[in-house]
């Protein structure tokens, strides 16, 4: 498939997008569709528009790629995913049903009233900082792609194809912010999901395998282990702490991530939220065994016909996230290599504009007030909102630069290595203010705390093996940093008065 094959499908695809944008946001791009969509959206929309934002290029390339790492991961993330399914329903249990009950906007509007302003600013702060982080990370590993197979071509240099690829998010999320993503997202779902299962398909046709026969042949490889169980102290793929991580990174993720619960929030109401949080996790669930199996051809596929693990054009070294891309691009026909492009694309793209979306929402909200009655009916609002989702978009563009300056390892594991330090905090403050209802926080004090618990968790983590008999820290150290926010709290909070009902 050519350079030019594949830049012709890209401009088609954001053809479509922008055709969408401008037909869902013309009557009405107002700060109320954009922030909430006028919460009107249906359920099952906002369901299957999820799987694209939550699951991302990092999984649609990263996560295959590691099925066949060297350090053996094979199927170790599925634990990681039940892990994940067990935090999305404590989400639609517990802190839906909380949010719909204070009629929330932004969900830090919780700490704000539970804890007070400097607790909330900080909470704000965390997001804006996580999500514009992760964010970035999720962005540069499908510039990687497009850049190499593409762009390079063209000798155009890689900061230019962020920009480029910025400016397009931009153009079709300025105006309708979340009622246009609900229906785009819809889109490019499709997109993924069905690049997925034709994948696979196309995997099969060339080894001349059914679906019996290559159930069989991933069942019988080296790569199809799920459960791990041996040396608790020492590895870091341990069933238990695969669960632990999954289930405390999603709650932290997802459900304290203005992001996901923005898309929740504009549904009619709690009831229509949770069957699409239920049916989500279904589907999350399913769609992470495809691409899992997809993994596990891809390196059947590669060690049958010779094809190595590309290598960084920088350091050298092996690249098992651009195993799916070298596949597709270069050793399989011209369909499957568009089912591909489209699948990466889709996935990048929906978690990346719904990301600059709830960014400029929660600055929106959180610190300008727009939600406020005496602030959402100035003339200059749509205006000043705009000047903020360009400078989220520039904000990305910068922190991808410096990401590609100094990666040198699994774009996957470094998203959830930096969320258990960023997350960590987030997780600390909504614990405690669910379950120390008796108790109120020093509010000036929160900052403070926020700031040294991921320093304490590093320090630990750095030196667990010496602290705890060899214990090798993973995604469960999310767990560690928000326990050690929570204790912070705790220890200088004050006993109140009076029990608090929210």
């Amino acid at each position: 498939m050519t350079p030019s094959t594949i830049l012709i499908l890209i401009i088609i695809y954001f053809g479509t997008l922008f055709y969408i944008s401008h037909r869902v946001s013309k009557k009405d791009d107002g700060n109320a569709a954009f922030f909430t969509a006028n919460k009107n959206s249906k359920w099952y929309l906002v369901a299957f528009g999820m799987i694209g934002t939550a699951l991302s290029g990092v999984t649609f390339i990263s996560v295959p790629g590691e099925v066949g790492a060297p350090s053996g991961e094979q199927f170790k993330y599925f634990q990681f995913v039940l892990g994940n399914a067990i935090g999305f329903i404590v989400i639609t249990k517990l802190l839906l049903p909380l949010y719909y009950r204070m009629n929330l906007t932004s969900i830090y509007g919780y700490i704000e009233q539970r804890m007070g302003l400097y607790s909330y600013k900080t909470a704000a702060s965390i997001f804006l900082i996580s999500r514009t982080v992760s964010s970035a990370f999720r962005l540069y590993l499908v510039v990687i792609v497009l850049q190499r197979f593409v762009f390079d071509y063209y000798g155009i240099p890689f900061a230019f194809t962020v920009l480029i690829s910025l400016i397009l998010i931009f153009s079709y999320t300025y105006r309708g912010g979340l009622k246009t993503i609900i229906i785009t997202d819809t889109l490019q779902t499709f997109f993924l999901v069905t690049s997925v299962f034709l994948t696979i398909y196309f995997i099969c046709d060339r080894m001349d395998l059914s679906a019996i026969g290559a159930f069989e042949e991933v069942k019988n490889s080296n790569y199809s282990k799920i459960f791990f169980f041996d040396d608790f102290l020492g590895s870091k793929f341990h069933f238990v702490k695969q669960i632990l991580g999954g289930m405390f990174v999603t709650i932290a993720m997802t459900g304290l991530d203005q992001d996901l619960m923005q898309k929740n929030l504009s549904c009619k109401n709690i009831g229509e939220a949770q069957k699409n949080m239920f049916t989500f996790t279904g589907i999350f669930v399913i769609i992470n065994i495809f691409f899992l199996s997809v993994g596990a051809l891809l390196y059947i596929y590669a060690n049958k016909n010779g094809i190595a693990i590309p290598v960084d054009l920088i350091t050298g070294k092996p690249r098992t996230d651009l195993l799916f891309p070298e596949i597709a691009l270069n050793h399989l026909a011209t369909i499957p290599a568009i089912v591909f492009l489209l699948g990466i694309i889709a996935a990048t793209f929906a978690t990346t504009d719904s990301a600059l979306t709830a960014l400029t929402t929660s600055f929106c909200v959180d610190f300008l007030g727009m939600d406020k009655a005496e602030n959402s009916n100035k003339k200059n609002s749509v205006r000043v909102r705009h000047l903020v989702h360009i400078s989220f978009s520039a904000l990305i563009f910068f922190v991808i630069l410096i990401f590609n300056s100094i990666n040198d390892s699994s774009v996957v594991g470094m998203i959830f290595k930096v969320a258990s330090y960023t997350y960590g905090p987030l997780l600390g403050l909504y614990a405690f203010g669910l379950f120390q209802k008796s108790r109120n926080v020093n509010d000036k004090l929160v900052p403070l705390i926020c700031l040294l618990s991921p320093f304490f968790t590093y320090l630990i983590n750095e030196n667990s093996k010496i602290l705890f008999s060899g214990y090798v820290f993973d995604n469960e150290l999310i767990v560690l940093n928000g326990l050690i926010t929570y204790l912070g709290l705790f220890l200088t909070s004050s006993r109140s008065s009076e029990k608090i009902s929210f």
